[in-house]
């Protein structure tokens, strides 16, 4: 009972605008989750169990993913799941996919910055992308490792040395972001969080991200101490949770969440629903000299459909911006030196 109901408040998945949405065999997506035994995987790899969406489950990782697929396949849902560890099975586990998820990875740590978990999370990327790209070149890939804002480019080059890179398919998860921004919002203004839509633009660290409370849905406002104080708190989320696990790990369940709801747009819109909107941090020309910026996106069947750009700013949210663009920029130029140099 409780996993239809999770699967029911999670995804809204079977309608949309009155009208049924397909889930048959030929309309459920095959997803491979890189780092499935992981802190995020596990959890994200359960929400993507439970979904009419998904009809097949691969989960890799270097040790435990069997383990993790035979707990799975105990649940009462069609999704075949099936798991694989290290290298060697590296190939198997992304063949034929239609969906790559990637939160593998290092966590963080008290005192640790994204940053910090560069060099790790770098190669780590670079390697099952590699594998991606060999095995399933068709594929949409959705980065959740950080840091994401180098990651992402990290992947891109890696594609293109492939000769397989489809910028329409390749998105860097900030999901997690604008889940959090409606939850504060709604909880400071008394609002339904499922109802309150906050986007979040730029990046997914620190300064790089940009909350667009102008433009939430429904309408806010607050004086400016209230706005700072807000945007610092959307900014340092991911602190928030390090500092309160203690050293135990970083946001793993709400980056589940966020991960399993951006996957399952993907999902819909790869079989045909029309009008699937989300924010991720994709390749981009709606900053001049800024490569890769999350913002509104429209997605079909082939990936990114339409980038609707950032909308009106506020004179507050153009300064976020200016201060954003330089370390976006610092951290693209990581991500791409890293593999010119690998």
């Amino acid at each position: 009972m409780l996993s239809r109901f999770v699967s029911s408040q999670l995804l809204n998945t079977v309608s949309k605008n009155g009208k049924q949405f397909s889930t048959s065999a030929k309309n459920k997506a095959r997803v491979a989750v890189a780092g499935a035994s992981g802190g995020i995987g596990q959890p994200l790899s359960l929400l993507l169990k439970q979904s009419p969406l998904v009809s097949e489950l691969s989960l890799y990782d270097i040790v435990h993913a069997p383990g993790v697929a035979a707990d799975l396949s105990h649940i009462e849902t069609k999704a075949k799941v099936t798991g694989y560890n290290g290298n060697e099975q590296m190939a198997d586990a992304f063949k034929n996919v239609d969906i790559v998820v990637i939160p593998a990875g290092v966590p963080r740590k008290p005192g640790m910055t994204r940053d910090d978990l560069f060099n790790t999370n770098a190669s780590i990327v670079a390697s099952i992308v590699k594998a991606v790209g060999e095995n399933s070149p068709k594929a949409f890939i959705a980065i959740i490792s950080n840091p994401v804002n180098s990651t992402v480019p990290i992947a891109a080059e890696v594609l293109k040395k492939l000769g397989v890179y489809d910028p329409k398919r390749l998105f860097g998860v900030t999901t997690l972001d604008i889940v959090r921004a409606n939850t504060f919002i709604a909880e400071a203004k008394g609002l339904d969080p499922a109802t309150t839509h906050v986007p979040v633009i730029g990046g997914h660290s620190g300064v790089t991200i940009i909350p667009v409370i102008s433009q939430a849905k429904p309408s806010v406002s607050f004086p400016q101490p209230e706005l700072d104080k807000l945007t610092v708190r959307i900014q340092e989320a991911g602190t928030e949770v390090v500092k309160a696990k203690a050293g135990a790990g970083s946001a793993t369940l709400s980056m589940a969440y966020a991960g399993a709801k951006f996957t399952f747009s993907l999902a819909k819109a790869l079989h045909g629903e029309s009008n699937v909107q989300e924010i991720s941090y994709i390749e981009s020309d709606v900053v001049p000299g800024v490569k890769y910026f999350s913002s509104p996106i429209i997605l079909g069947k082939n990936g990114v459909e339409k980038n609707l750009g950032l909308g009106t700013l506020s004179d507050f949210e153009k300064k976020l911006l200016e201060t954003a663009i330089p370390e976006l920029q610092k951290n693209i130029k990581k991500g791409e030196e890293f593999v010119a140099k690998s």
